[in-house]
């Protein structure tokens, strides 16, 4: 996926800004398309080792894409911002620090994280910053697909027998306060809304959020405790991302420096 890499003028701290937000929602496309990856070949039908192994890719790439926006505003290299940090410099949500779990597990996650990103892309198709527009139009487009098969199985496992309905309700429960990070509030908020970079604050992304996907959960998990994301929510990290970040990035630092 290629987007226009065009900006806008910005004095430095609306930069700085700007760069957390495309560093934050890389990060989280990135992490989640390689836990998915894993279910590649063990997916529970073959049908589903295709689509989950596609929408991995498709997060991937999407990554891929805004690492490119990013190293543009920052004049750096894509592959170091994607592989060249060690694990405390990624700054995903706490919900993409877990395993990827069983099938139940994997499942709530998706359909959790895809509400979230489809309200944030939405705000960020209106950013003012054109590359980073385009780019949010264009993933949404991919993203609707995403979604539909994340509601499908979302439906499918609500409406299973009751062992199945028990460790999806309790999945989605387990997943619940670290989900609320996706929406952590970002040091440059304040200038994000300032230059119309992210026309909405994250409180109030979390808060429609939380309109839309409430309704939809409550009969399966019932009644979820009303949490705040928190101002940690994205440097918050476990032993099972400390797994995962030597998975991707075992290739490109067996040669610090090489081409790929």
């Amino acid at each position: 996926m290629t987007v226009a890499t065009d900006e806008i003028p910005l004095d430095q701290p609306a930069r700085d800004a700007l760069a957390e937000l495309l560093l934050t929602v890389a990060d989280d496309e990135f992490v989640i398309g390689f836990w998915d990856s894993e279910w590649t070949g063990i997916a529970p039908m073959l049908e589903e080792d295709v689509a989950t192994s596609s929408i991995a890719q498709d997060e991937i790439g999407h990554a891929r894409a805004l690492y490119e926006v990013l190293a543009t505003l920052t004049d750096d290299d894509a592959d170091r911002i994607a592989f060249g940090r060690d694990m405390d410099g990624y700054r995903h949500a706490a919900m993409l620090n877990h395993a990827r779990g069983d099938w139940a597990f994997s499942v709530a996650r998706r359909w959790l994280y895809e509400t979230a990103d489809a309200v944030r892309l939405t705000a960020l198709a209106r950013s003012t910053h054109e590359p980073l527009a385009q780019l949010a139009g264009k993933m949404r487009r991919e993203e609707t697909y995403h979604r539909m098969h994340a509601d499908a199985w979302l439906r499918r496992l609500a409406d299973g027998p009751p062992d199945v309905q028990a460790r999806f309700a309790e999945s989605l429960a387990a997943l619940w306060p670290d989900a609320q990070e996706v929406f952590a509030p970002l040091a440059g908020d304040e200038e994000l809304q300032r230059h119309g970079l992210l026309p909405e604050p994250m409180r109030a992304l979390h808060a429609t959020w939380q309109a839309e996907v409430r309704p939809v959960l409550a009969p399966i998990v019932g009644d979820l405790p009303t949490i705040a994301p928190t101002t940690d929510g994205r440097t918050r990290r476990t032993g099972d991302f400390r797994w995962l970040h030597g998975q991707f990035t075992l290739v490109s630092g067996s040669e610090v420096g090489a081409t790929w």
